[in-house]
């Protein structure tokens, strides 16, 4: 954008969202669009965040914003109120003092191509990647690769416990960092990737024939099943680590199509915030 063009509104940058995540692809539960805001109030610079929490609304107010975009939906479930009492009321009066517009691309943005998995992907280098889950036939998201996931080739190959410690060196640090569950051993070629809770998938992973998958918010009795029957190994990483990587791509293309400012936010709004190793057993082990 020059410095004597007009800025785009609101109104635009929802219009560009929506033409590159239509609302029409989220599923029927989530809720996204444009939450807060007046579509013809002009935005210089944009903040992108995967979850709208008072520490990042903080930093997009510092930063200038005029505009921010979420993955996680702010108001999900219907309210009645949204009273300055409440948690999520004093964020959406923040914003409203501030003439912050607030946008929100969830799954829309999981089911795109691209989208929130190949953004995680790339973080891997897989190629030849095809949708974990694709969109169902007959659905308005249906076609040209688009579902939830996404499975790849790995450039090398890597054993599981090579591939968890690498995958904890390519997501952002997180407490939680990356556990696995599996054959430390195990060779793995093709690795299926869900940014986001992807326990659902685990029946896709294994009807897929991927050596592993890597997700979060496994729980303990599907994931235990899942290994038991044959199913690929397991990574788990911390939420947040598996959907920030769409901000860069999402930013970037803002940046593209529309000239505006973009910034992203690192602010880490997993709610794990301590992780302490087993000690071994020669640790525990007492001294003579």
């Amino acid at each position: 954008m020059s410095p004597t063009a007009s800025p785009p509104t609101v109104a635009d940058v929802v219009a560009e969202l929506e033409r590159r995540y239509p609302p029409a692809w989220a599923e029927e539960w989530d809720r996204v669009g444009l939450v807060v805001g007046d579509p013809s109030t002009p935005v210089r610079r944009v903040a992108c965040v995967v979850d709208v929490v008072p520490e990042t609304v903080d930093e997009a107010l510092a930063a200038g914003a005029d505009m921010i975009v979420a993955h996680h939906p702010l108001l999900l479930r219907g309210v009645s109120s949204v009273a300055a009492t409440s948690f999520k009321g004093r964020i959406v009066h923040r914003l409203i003092k501030a003439d912050v517009a607030l946008h929100v691309a969830h799954t829309n943005a999981d089911t795109a191509n691209p989208g929130v998995s190949d953004a995680l992907a790339a973080r891997f280098g897989l190629t030849g990647l095809r949708p974990l889950h694709p969109a169902a036939p007959g659905s308005p998201a249906a076609g040209d690769g688009r579902g939830i996931g996404r499975i790849g080739e790995l450039p090398t190959p890597m054993t599981l416990a090579e591939l968890t410690r690498h995958a904890a060196a390519v997501l952002p640090v997180t407490a939680w960092g990356v556990r696995a569950a599996g054959d430390p051993d195990r060779t793995v070629r093709t690795l299926a990737v869900s940014g986001g809770s992807g326990d659902a998938f685990l029946a896709e992973a294994t009807a897929a024939g991927v050596d592993a998958f890597l997700t979060a918010d496994l729980r303990h009795h599907p994931a235990g099943e899942h290994l038991a029957a044959g199913g690929p190994a397991l990574l788990d990483a911390a939420h947040w680590a598996t959907e920030r990587p769409w901000l860069d791509d999402l930013a970037a293309h803002l940046r593209a199509a529309l000239g505006v400012e973009t910034i992203v936010s690192d602010l880490d709004t997993d709610p794990w915030t301590v992780h302490a190793a087993a000690p071994t057993v020669a640790e525990k082990e007492p001294r003579p």
